[in-house]
């Protein structure tokens, strides 16, 4: 396993985060955890429908990045991001009731894969033709520049989704019209089975910020604070009329692609290297050796978040399915 930098063996302290911050992230990224091993639990049990897309492994990233963010900047997370929804104040309840597809769903029961958004919260979510979303990004801060908003759009985009057209075109105009963009590449090792080394020959896939004049670096996904920091600035600049930012993220897709995916393709000692490197638990023994939260505390946030969890997984998978009616609801506009 060829990594294109060396990673520090600790968290990368940020200057400007307050201690009761520190708390809001681990939390944020303990119900993305908690979200997470539920949502494996029902896919097992056949209560979960369609795909169940894991993130273990991409908490920091998620919510270390949505934090660097203003309440009126405009979110377009992937099916790994749920991290993210946390940060801008969704709760467990309205996406478990997206995520099972039960009635009174922000998706009215039409999808249950992550396809969805909460414009309240300026959240838009992503569709399954992976890249499409960067255009979308890029044309709605166009827009807001347009009208005077000074708005920072956040989009994210596997490493294998990194390789369509519609990166290459959308980060080009971005770059050219020096929009408030920041794109997120979460390279996790593998496009579904692909590994990077048959994606693309560059060392980077910041590197391809160069070929467009903006900056880019690469850091460590699984150093929340490294992730939040390196956000905040790129946000910064952006917001300042200094154009896009591609960040690289590094972590690892500690499960298959979906669940129904074993993941037996990769190597098991890159598998016990990135386990080391568990986004949560680092994070959870910073806090402590740091004297932030003790132990004692951070197990009972642990438990408080699964407790919450149950109670939201009794309520919704007793909630019915919506009427068929709503699945042609929305798609054709009447003449």
């Amino acid at each position: 396993m060829t990594l294109p930098f060396e990673f520090s063996e600790t968290i990368q302290r940020s200057d400007i985060l307050r201690d009761e911050q520190r708390k809001e992230l681990l939390v944020h990224m303990l119900k993305a955890r908690e979200f997470d091993a539920a949502m494996g639990r029902m896919y097992r049990q056949g209560r979960a429908l369609g795909g169940v897309y894991s993130q273990l492994g991409n908490e920091a990233t998620a919510v270390g990045s949505a934090y660097a963010l203003e309440a009126n900047d405009p979110l377009f997370p992937m099916h790994r991001d749920i991290g993210a929804h946390f940060v801008r104040g969704c709760d467990i309840d309205t996406l478990m009731r997206n995520h099972l597809a039960r009635v009174g769903s922000q998706m009215r029961g039409t999808d249950g894969t992550g396809h969805y958004g909460d414009h309240s919260k300026k959240i838009y979510g992503n569709v399954s033709h992976l890249g499409a979303m960067i255009p979308v990004a890029a044309g709605y801060v166009l827009a807001d520049k347009m009208r005077g908003t000074k708005s920072v759009a956040m989009n994210y985009i596997g490493d294998g989704g990194a390789q369509v057209g519609d990166f290459h075109e959308a980060m080009n105009l971005a770059s050219v019209q020096k929009l408030p963009l920041v794109l997120i590449i979460e390279n996790n090792q593998y496009a579904y089975s692909t590994p990077t080394d048959e994606q693309f020959a560059c060392d980077k896939l910041s590197d391809r910020a160069i070929g467009y004049g903006i900056e880019g670096v690469t850091i460590d996904g699984t150093d929340v604070e490294l992730v939040f920091d390196t956000c905040r600035q790129a946000v910064e600049r952006a917001r300042a009329g200094h154009g896009p930012t591609i960040i690289e993220a590094l972590s690892m897709r500690m499960r298959g692609h979906a669940e129904h995916d074993d993941a037996s393709y990769v190597p098991k000692d890159m598998l016990e290297y990135w386990q080391q490197r568990d986004p949560v638990d680092r994070y959870a023994a910073w806090l402590i050796d740091n004297g932030i939260l003790t132990a004692d505390e951070i197990d009972g946030i642990r438990k408080v978040i699964k407790e919450e969890m149950n109670e939201c997984i009794d309520t919704v998978v007793e909630l019915p399915m919506p009427d068929p009616e709503e699945g042609g609801k929305g798609v054709f506009v009447a003449s």
